[in-house]
């Protein structure tokens, strides 16, 4: 029993506890209609293009979480932009864009001749270095979250599965769009310097995808999937405490095992099911 609670007795453990719930909590609410809409590719241009902001904030001595928002905002604007080019389909404007913000990035950090910015950190993140007032952010994150997606769930299902019908019903899925992708932001935002922009993707799509055989309704993906974040983070710490690994990193790739045995079961149970029952055995006279 030691072994098990032993790593959450230090302090810090406890703020990267708590730290990647209320991330799991955020993935959660935003991972679910990537994995809907079947858009992971842009959850991962839009964690790259992040880096030209944090460079730049890191470079000038500022706030590391101002440039990512920066960055955060151009991209979903640059997306939602070139979302409306007719002759463009989405996927080669998001590699574009993608492209340009990594390329970007990589050229401010050239540009500092002792390399200020640390790629490391913001490619892997740091979930132990979690501050009390990191928490209260991610707390007003997951709020703001929360709020986004209670007004916005019903645009925001109709765009999934029936864009044309949203339009009908005069939900303006356009608009949806653009709030989904600052949703999606948010996300990201919340989550780079706990996990990395690397990891980010475990958190933010593996929970939902494990869900999606188990729940009903979107409401319960979501539900369950912070469940399942949960699960991998404390799994993720614990594992990485006894095992002296990276903890961003285990807590990702327990999140992506967790997506796999989710999907083994399923697939277990519906062949069981699927089975035809034996004939009954035919009396004897």
């Amino acid at each position: 029993m030691e072994w098990l609670t032993a790593p959450f007795e230090v302090t810090f453990v406890q703020r990267a506890l708590w730290g990647g719930i209320l991330v799991s909590a955020i993935c959660a609410l935003a991972g679910t209609w990537v994995v809907l809409r079947g858009v992971a590719f842009l959850g991962d241009a839009m964690s790259h293009g992040l880096l030209p902001g944090v460079a730049l904030a890191a470079l000038l001595g500022g706030n590391l979480l101002v440039g990512a928002v920066a960055s955060a905002a151009v991209m979903t604007a640059g997306v939602t932009a070139l979302g409306r080019a007719p002759r463009l389909s989405q996927d080669t404007g998001i590699g574009l864009l993608f492209v340009g913000m990594l390329s970007l990035g990589v050229i401010i950090v050239s540009r500092s001749q002792s390399f200020a910015v640390d790629l490391t950190g913001f490619l892997f993140g740091d979930v132990l270095a979690v501050r009390e007032q990191d928490l209260l952010l991610l707390g007003v994150a997951l709020l703001v979250a929360l709020v986004v997606s209670v007004l916005g769930h019903r645009a925001f299902l109709a765009l999934a599965f029936d864009p044309r019908k949203a339009r009908t019903l005069g939900l303006r899925p356009r608009l949806a769009h653009a709030v989904l992708l600052g949703l999606l932001g948010l996300a990201i935002v919340a989550s780079f310097h706990i996990v990395g922009t690397l990891l980010v993707l475990g958190l933010l799509i593996a929970p939902p995808a494990a869900a999606l055989p188990w729940a009903r309704g979107v409401r319960g993906v979501m539900v369950l999937a912070a469940l399942l974040g949960a699960t991998a983070t404390f799994g993720g710490l614990l594992l990485s405490w006894h095992l002296s690994t990276a903890a961003g990193a285990t807590v990702s790739a327990l999140a992506v095992s967790l997506f796999f045995l989710s999907h083994v079961a399923s697939g277990l149970l519906r062949h069981r099911r699927a089975r035809p029952a034996a004939p009954a055995p035919t009396p004897v006279n």
